[in-house]
């Protein structure tokens, strides 16, 4: 499924933002830009030979892109980060983080939340080094957090920017995910399961693509709490497992129907 030619992302030094490659791929997956999200996204990002983060999409507000979950005294809660207020029809890449945002206290908020959990040695600096990113930009943000992470996984999927490509970024839905793989040169197009209410085979077969459906598998694992809350932000994962583990299940903890 891999190819040769995946590399780490690797970060520009003094920019939170990892350098650009010039890449194809059989397979692609692309989503938006989303803070330390659920594992299901970082199993996209291991099974496509390409991963497309959008930047130039419009943010939505009751979205995940800048909020998620974590376990807080045995229970699910949200973190999130706070953005200054802006108009509404701004891309991701336009938007920015509230002068006010307080990184410390985010870190902090973890620390407390976390300072028991077995792997908390090995992934705490690395979240902290993701959270003291000093870009303002939510998109930068968002994309060095992307970056870090698949570093801490060992994951080898160069991850691109929507912008960078060269195709009609004014297409819509289908049409401009299909224009995206056909420029990458790509034969596979993997999504999330919820995508099967927005595209269909035939579709994508008319335009010589292949469309596979990701759907990750819940695997529980010990947490600090009771009961196992599932599908929480892959921070929660990686603080309860190594990260020869969480790879694993990056890698491997999800079928492509």
């Amino acid at each position: 499924m891999h190819s040769s030619a995946k590399h780490s992302p690797e970060v520009t030094r003094g920019s939170c933002l990892p350098s650009e490659v010039a890449v194809s791929g059989k397979s692609i997956a692309n989503m938006q830009p989303y803070f330390l999200p659920y594992i299901g996204y970082w199993q996209l990002i291991g099974a496509a030979d390409v991963f497309v983060v959008y930047d130039n999409i419009k943010y939505t507000k009751k979205g995940w892109i800048n909020r998620n979950r974590f376990l807080l005294n045995g229970k699910e809660a949200l973190f999130s980060l706070p953005l200054r207020k802006d108009s509404d029809f701004l891309d991701v890449n336009q938007r920015y983080l509230a002068d006010a945002f307080n990184r410390e206290d985010l870190i902090n908020r973890f620390r407390e939340a976390y300072r028991k959990a077995p792997e908390y040695s090995a992934f705490m600096p690395v979240l902290e080094d993701i959270i003291r990113c000093p870009s303002d930009n939510l998109f930068d943000y968002i994309r060095y957090s992307i970056g870090k992470v698949c570093l801490y996984l060992d994951l080898k999927t160069p991850v691109i920017v929507s912008s960078s490509i060269d195709c009609d970024h004014s297409l819509k839905a289908a049409e401009r995910v299909q224009a995206i793989c056909k420029a990458l040169g790509a034969e596979t197009y993997i999504n999330p399961p919820g995508g099967r209410e927005l595209y269909a085979k035939a579709d994508f077969e008319r335009n010589g693509l292949n469309l596979k459906f990701l759907q990750p598998h819940l695997t529980e694992y010990a947490q600090l709490g009771n009961s196992f809350v599932p599908w929480l932000s892959i921070l929660d994962v990686a603080m309860c497992n190594r990260a020869e583990q969480v790879r694993y299940q990056v890698l491997s903890g999800y079928s492509l129907e």
